[in-house]
């Protein structure tokens, strides 16, 4: 008994330094990305000097991977999800190529920028889902919650040190430079992937068999899969609702930032407030075990609510600093027990569509967010904290008065609200239902040791 155990472990650290891998990989192509991302949106506000400039960036960069999820989700579950990942770094890297391309033939206007983004996220599409299904082949359900928190930390990275370092990078080289360097994470990562995938022939054979179902009914199969549990359909509904509030602030923030100061302290404030995120990350991955996850969802749920309600509540950049930090320690807690929840109680097979639907519906919510985004703080808060606007001379004691101030008021509208949703999670009893459902986690043991007599891990 005691030699099985000690082979068991010994299998299951071999996976994990596999896992580590394509982990790192994925850190620093997030890294790649974070710059990206934050060079495009800070560089749309620059030239136009507004909110719905910098919000139609983000919103061509998440479209068409919200659109074409569930379908990545089902090719995650019928092909090798390494190769899919492969696939998903080298379109997404085209994609930001095709965006340097149009920069250096005609870099007047924001129109070079829409088509490359939609590109590159037209490839998210199908990495995404692998990836996070991939989790489920390497490791066992006792490590699924340290991989959690490396999963949220590679999830940081964007945020982490990729604003602080664009911010700086955005005043000494041309924006093309930073693209190409992109453009070589993605490649960088995608190379580990073909590592890694070659040394696992033997589970990428036994991956391969059995497909012979239609795309369609694969792709019902995972809907039902959601539908069936309410628990998890009732989590994923109340998570859209946030990621709408959460959505205003990813693409409102910038401008809001940008309205009393420059891009490098913009990028350095988000950095900072990324550490947050950072702590919380490792803490989860070291320390990671069996809990009440749907307890913690709802207090981590709560203090998000709380802090982001505070998030730049005076146009300085200490009430960003502050309580962005804080916000971004609440998340990975938030993050993790969503995916622990849903993930032991979805069988392996399924994970890559039912992962891919539930971040279609779950994601529905930001989508929303980004396409009135930037409406709502130009057109209509935005105006009422301006001198002689609506709210000024009230609310505007509060949240002050100029530029910016009326996105305030949003966060903070939109944390109370948070903070009602995250009692809604707590008090539902299908949801609480799914912390003690451990028919998966059987499964997941009897097939781990399975592969393991098989020699496929």
């Amino acid at each position: 008994m005691t030699e099985k155990n000690s082979t068991q472990k010994q299998q299951q650290k071999r996976l994990f330094s596999r896992f580590l891998v394509i982990w790192s990989g994925e850190f620093l192509s997030g890294i790649g990305t974070g710059l990206t991302a934050f060079t495009l949106a800070a560089y749309a506000f620059r030239e136009t000097g507004l909110a719905t400039s910098a919000a139609m960036i983000v919103l061509f960069t998440f479209l068409p991977a919200f659109l074409l999820r569930p379908v990545g989700g089902v090719l995650a579950d019928r092909m090798d999800r390494r190769l899919l990942m492969i696939f998903g770094n080298l379109g997404s890297a085209l994609g930001i190529a095709l965006i340097l391309v149009l920069m250096t033939v005609n870099n007047h206007g924001l129109w070079v920028i829409y088509p490359g983004a939609a590109l590159s996220s037209v490839f998210v599409a199908f990495h995404n889902p692998a990836y996070k299904a991939s989790v489920s082949d390497f490791l066992p359900r006792e490590l699924y919650e340290k991989a959690s928190g490396l999963l949220q930390l590679s999830g940081a990275a964007p945020l982490l040190l990729a604003p602080f370092i664009a911010g700086f990078l955005m005043s000494l080289i041309d924006i093309r430079f930073i693209l190409l360097i992109d453009i070589l994470t993605f490649l960088f990562s995608a190379v580990l992937i073909l590592f890694i995938r070659r040394a696992m022939k033997e589970n990428i054979k036994e991956k391969s068999e059995g497909k012979e179902s239609h795309f369609i009914e694969e792709m019902a199969e995972g809907f039902k899969t959601i539908v069936e549990n309410r628990g998890i359909l009732i989590l994923t509904s109340v998570i859209s609702l946030i990621l709408f509030y959460v959505g205003l602030l990813q693409a409102l923030l910038a401008p809001m930032v940008l309205s009393f100061t420059d891009t490098a302290a913009l990028g350095a404030a988000q950095s900072f407030c990324a550490i947050g995120m950072l702590i919380s990350s490792l803490i989860i991955g070291a320390f990671g075990k069996k809990r009440k996850h749907v307890l913690v969802l709802s207090i981590a749920l709560g203090l998000m609510g709380l802090f982001f309600s505070f998030i730049g509540i005076r146009g300085n950049i200490r009430m960003i600093i502050i309580p962005g930090f804080l916000f971004f320690f609440t998340l990975p807690f938030t993050n993790s027990s969503i995916e622990v929840l849903i993930r032991q109680n979805i069988s392996n097979e399924k994970q890559g569509r039912a992962w891919s639907l539930i971040s279609f519906i779950t994601y529905f919510g930001a989508i929303l967010a980004y396409a009135i985004a930037g409406f709502l703080a130009d057109n209509i808060f935005n105006p009422l904290f301006m001198p002689g606007g609506a709210l000024a001379v009230s609310l505007g004691h509060v949240f002050g008065v100029g530029p910016g101030r009326g996105v305030a008021f949003i966060f903070f509208i939109s944390g109370i609200i948070v903070i009602f949703l995250s009692i809604i999670i707590y008090r539902s009893k299908s949801i609480r239902q799914l912390d003690l459902n451990r028919e998966p986690e059987r499964l997941s043991k009897e097939r781990f040791t399975h592969k393991i007599r098989q020699g496929a891990v």
